[in-house]
């Protein structure tokens, strides 16, 4: 009882270094997959805040990204696989007496592949409907779900959005949400010249997208696409870029880092507990020491040596950190097994978190077993025999 009291602290200190380091890298995992559900390749072009009189104008008022911008891009980029210029508004989507408030987002047909988007019924827009400037939509499920009841099939029937009426010529499969919270599925898709024309009145983008050819070259597409729209905006090595570049990998990062500073911490709270079992075993161990000392000048007056006991001692409070190490362990996978299923929280236990707290474990049982065992070796055997 006493050997497992002993080792209690750490087997709670190990189970929970463990259950810790399996939600942080569970959290990451999670953040990495939604981000990348959004296009993990994807980069986004905006146009840059400015001056204007003193006063700074953010994003949404810059008119810097033109249709001119997207070609060109269009026509010398070589890292990129698919670009869609992007204009939106918000508004109400009316059907009979349901509307919606929601969002109409202007793009092209590669828009798709850059958000990897599916259509699950119907049909994307064309070409010819861009050029056309053609009233069709594509609609998501939430929009399908709020503007129709009853299992109406939406293909081929009228919408109107603040007052404008569109067709609808297509339906997206269903993505749920992102790592905002935002609803991937409350959107609707129009050709952008519609949404410029009829929607904003306006001719710049408000933004364009893009896909790098893969994720290993999306740090060189931004750096691409940043020269290309330099050029065609004219601006000189000392001008200051009146556009800003973004990719999904510098999203990745950033929340991943986030992430991993919070499991740091997480662990360091736990780590507390391995410390304070360390203590446990040191002074159980200190404990043993002074009730044994006859027995160990018992083994010195045979021929014992001071080595010998160190050993001895030494290997118990090793043994006692590791079986509490191996307890630990097993208890952490299941306190994970059950965060993951009771919680439903996003857990991944990794090899790298089992060794490293198991080899603590070991370096725990040295370190504090280490004072105690070196007391007991430099006993006296005369005084250890005549101690009572």
């Amino acid at each position: 009882m006493r050997a497992f009291l002993t080792m209690l602290g750490v087997i709670i200190g190990v189970a929970s270094v463990i259950t810790m380091l399996a939600i942080g890298e569970g959290s990451k995992n999670s953040i990495k997959e939604q981000i990348s559900s959004m296009g993990s390749n994807m980069i986004n072009i905006r146009p840059g805040t400015d001056f204007r009189g003193g006063v700074r104008m953010d994003m949404s008022s810059s008119q810097s990204l033109t249709y001119k911008d997207f070609t060109r891009l269009k026509e010398k980029s070589t890292l990129i696989s698919a670009l869609s210029p992007l204009v939106n508004g918000g508004g109400q989507a009316i059907n009979g007496s349901k509307n919606w408030p929601t969002s109409i987002y202007g793009v092209n047909t590669e828009y798709l592949k850059i958000r990897k988007l599916e259509i699950a019924s119907g049909s994307m827009f064309t070409e010819a409907n861009i050029q056309a400037s053609a009233k069709v939509v594509v609609i998501g499920k939430t929009i399908v779900e709020n503007l129709f009841s009853g299992g109406q099939e939406p293909i081929g029937k009228m919408i109107r959005f603040n007052n404008i009426p569109f067709r609808i010529i297509g339906v997206l499969a269903e993505k749920g949400q992102n790592t905002f919270g935002q609803d991937q599925d409350d959107v609707i898709l129009a050709p952008y010249t519609t949404v410029q024309k009829r929607i904003l009145a306006t001719t710049h983008l408000q933004s364009i997208v893009a896909s790098a050819k893969s994720e290993e070259t999306a740090t060189q597409a931004v750096e691409e696409v940043s020269k290309i729209i330099r050029e065609s905006h004219k601006l000189g090595e000392a001008d200051d870029d009146d556009f800003n570049v973004f990719s999904m990998d510098e999203l990745i990062t950033t929340f991943s880092s986030t992430s991993q500073m919070l499991t740091i911490l997480l662990v360091a709270i736990a780590s507390i507990s391995l410390l304070i079992g360390g203590i446990g075993i040191m002074n159980i161990m200190y404990v043993s020491v002074k009730e044994r000392t006859r027995e160990i000048g018992l083994r010195m007056a045979v021929g014992g040596k001071g080595k010998d006991i160190l050993l001895q001692f030494l290997t118990e409070a090793v043994m006692i950190s590791i079986t509490g190490g191996i307890i630990g362990v097993l208890l952490g996978m299941s306190a994970t097994s059950a965060v993951a299923n009771l919680l439903s929280w996003p857990t991944a236990i990794t090899a790298y978190s089992i060794i490293i707290s198991f080899s603590v474990c070991v370096i725990t049982g040295i370190f504090f077993g280490w004072y105690p065992a070196r007391k007991a070796s430099s006993l006296d055997p005369i005084t250890a025999l005549r101690y009572e």
